[in-house]
């Protein structure tokens, strides 16, 4: 079955290049003829125009050509054309979703903008109308009664700012108790600095740390635990004698030492932090005046120059003064 219509189709091919070719034939004869009846002699114009239009009358009289019977030449001009429509087709759709692509991206940023300026006209408007109110509102008021509601308003920020600023100096304090006094503890004692050992139990204090600056494991007996409480009074045995000293250049007449060694150690932070904050308001920009005089160098005053809170007299060690943060926005 498929034979006989492949012999078909090649018999039609066949019969479709021979009218061609007699086709071809007959016009090139007819051109032949035609060029060899032109006259050696030169055609006025008006004879020109004749011939072309006698010409032109026969073309369109005579009758079109049309293939024979069976043809496959309609079947290949179709298939021709539809070719090109399709392939015309393709490239037109890919060039219409590349135009889609950036129309939607391009409408992706038209809705951004358009929803910023909905909020800026929103916020506008709302400002508008405060504005509005309060010009309403002021014309309404008296000098005397604007000057006592900035007066009430003043007092009440400052209310606010107090209640602000005892919060946070109970929360400053707490933290030195509970947190950051047994670190002070430990790294006096010979253990890790502050912030190598994130936490550390009271308890364990009493033992002692190891000479690589680890806790001593508490089941070695008492021999630990003296040897700990000697390096303990060591440290902290001389509490007196530094009060004193920090009354003299402080004028804390009512410190008192602790009941142990992390009281003290919290003791000791917040007598550094209140002082340093009283020398630097006191001082009022003299640098020389916010210098706080220390007794020793303890883990607490490693502490604040470490983290950037203080820092050291460029002459004299034993003085330290807050590091003024707001000074170089002030300037």
């Amino acid at each position: 079955m498929a034979s006989s219509e492949d012999s078909a189709h090649a018999n039609n091919l066949e019969y479709t290049l021979k009218e061609l070719r007699r086709e071809i034939r007959d016009r090139e004869q007819q051109l032949n003829i035609l060029r060899a009846s032109q006259e050696e002699a030169a055609i006025a114009p008006i004879a020109q125009v004749q011939v072309i239009t006698a010409a032109l009358e026969q073309v369109t009289n005579a009758e079109p050509f049309v293939p024979i019977a069976g043809s496959i030449l309609p079947s290949l001009i179709a298939m021709r054309k539809t070719h090109a429509v399709i392939s015309e087709s393709n490239a037109l759709v890919t060039e219409q979703a590349k135009s889609q692509e950036a129309q939607n991206k391009q409408l992706e940023a038209d809705r951004a903008a358009l929803k910023d300026q909905n909020l800026i006209h929103e916020a506008l408007t709302a400002r508008i109308a405060s504005l509005q109110e309060e010009l309403s509102a002021n014309t309404e008021v008296t000098h005397e009664d604007a000057v006592s509601e900035k007066r009430a308003e003043l007092k009440r920020k400052a209310k606010d700012y107090n209640t602000r600023k005892r919060q946070l100096m109970i929360d400053l304090l707490g933290f030195m108790e509970r947190e950051l006094a047994p670190l002070l503890v430990a790294e006096e004692m010979g253990g890790p600095v502050v912030g190598d050992l994130m936490d550390v139990d009271p308890g364990d204090l009493a033992a002692g740390f190891t000479a690589q600056g680890k806790l001593r494991r508490t089941g070695k007996g008492d021999a630990g635990r003296d040897k700990g409480q000697r390096r303990i009074d060591e440290i902290w045995g001389n509490r007196r004698e530094d009060g004193d000293a920090r009354r003299r250049s402080g004028g804390d007449n009512q410190r008192r030492r602790p009941l142990n060694d992390v009281e003290a150690a919290a003791e000791e932070m917040r007598w550094l932090t209140e002082q340093l904050l009283n020398k630097m308001t006191e001082a009022a920009g003299n640098t020389e005046d916010a210098y706080v005089t220390i007794g020793r160098e303890s883990a607490a005053v490693r502490f604040l120059i470490r983290s950037k809170v203080a820092q050291y007299h460029p002459r004299d060690i034993s003085r330290i003064k807050l590091i003024d943060f707001g000074r170089e926005l002030e300037e």
